[in-house]
């Protein structure tokens, strides 16, 4: 029997007139009925996923080109194989080892990569403006695989789905979101995206690290952990040092921090579910007891990351022209 998802373009940002190519570099680059198609896709290929020969010929030909600046584990893996899945050709490329390493610049790295005329290049990189750069420099629709503490637009399409998928439903509900929100892309694109399908959302943090009038994308802000016990989802983030200002004290300590702000059972209540988009730092923000819980869905949203980037890779690629997906 064969399944089919009708799916439709993106709506993304265009690169510069005349190329005629779609991004997805950020939320705004989506609208509520892109995340409903895009969801909806993701489950029609998580079905496929069933089956024992797990390969659609989807993008047979096509070349999908991981341009990774900074260490990942779940966000490459899942695109590579999400690519390998829809039969497309893939290459890694990373800064360490690359001609990075001898003072190439990303423009320089991204005319290189544009003459092996790559259909897809998705990009992490430290730096903001990133993937609008590489998307200036070469005819590949660019995907944003987080850049700096800007945007990471698929970790925010692969929450929604695994929200969905657990909750049942995606208007109305209410996210607590715990942690380190001031250097978090992830944040940022969650917050965007939960207001675009009508969900609620609250950043619990210390004062520190809650960004100076975040309330204006629609959220509310508090430093009162209680505060996540109204939420339905209680979504964590870890602190992360890697982008913090050196010498720059943001909590008294981390054994101070999980004491006041971390995820522990006592804090969470009958009927919520818990998230984390990863690397976990067990024992800091999150406690093992809740991690490892049935209440916790951080496995459910590694999954969902591949079905979801397989369907942001087929939208970019094939929806565009009309195309339906069949899954045999």
């Amino acid at each position: 029997m064969t399944e089919m998802a009708q799916l439709e373009p993106l709506t993304g940002a265009e690169v510069p007139p005349g190329t005629g190519r779609r991004h997805l570099i950020g939320v705004s680059d989506l609208t509520a009925a892109d995340i409903d198609r895009l969801l909806g896709t993701a489950a029609t290929i998580s079905r496929s996923l069933e089956r024992e020969v797990k390969k659609l010929p989807a993008l047979r030909g096509r070349l999908v080109i991981n341009l990774f600046y900074e260490s990942s584990t779940r966000t490459l893996s899942s695109f590579d194989l999400a690519a390998k899945r829809l039969s497309a050709d893939t290459m890694a490329v990373r800064s360490s080892g690359s001609s990075v390493d001898k003072g190439e610049s990303l423009k320089d790295t991204a005319l290189t990569l544009a003459e092996y005329d790559p259909d897809v290049i998705v990009i992490r990189h430290p730096h903001i403006g990133a993937p609008q750069l590489v998307a200036a420099a070469t005819r590949a629709r660019v995907v944003n695989a987080g850049d700096g503490k800007h945007q990471h637009p698929t970790q925010a399409l692969l929450d929604l789905y695994t929200m969905r998928a657990s909750l049942g439903r995606l208007e109305g509900v209410h996210v607590a979101i715990v942690g380190d929100v001031l250097h978090s892309r992830v944040a940022r694109s969650l917050i965007e995206a939960l207001e675009l399908v009508g969900a609620r959302t609250t950043v619990v943090a210390p004062p520190t690290l809650v960004p100076r009038g975040i309330e204006a994308m629609g959220c509310e802000a508090t430093s009162d952990i209680a505060a996540i016990a109204a939420a339905d989802v209680v979504y964590v983030l870890r602190m992360q040092r890697e982008r913090m200002l050196p010498g720059a004290a943001y909590v008294p300590s981390l054994r101070e921090y999980a004491a006041e702000w971390g995820v522990t059972p006592e804090r969470l209540r009958r009927g919520q579910v818990v998230m984390h988009p990863g690397p976990m730092n067990r024992g800091v923000e999150i406690d093992p007891r809740v991690a490892d819980s049935g209440v916790s869905l951080i496995t459910e949203q590694v999954r969902a990351g591949l079905v979801v980037r397989m369907a942001v890779l087929y939208d970019l690629l094939v929806g565009g022209a009309g195309a339906a997906l069949e899954v045999e």
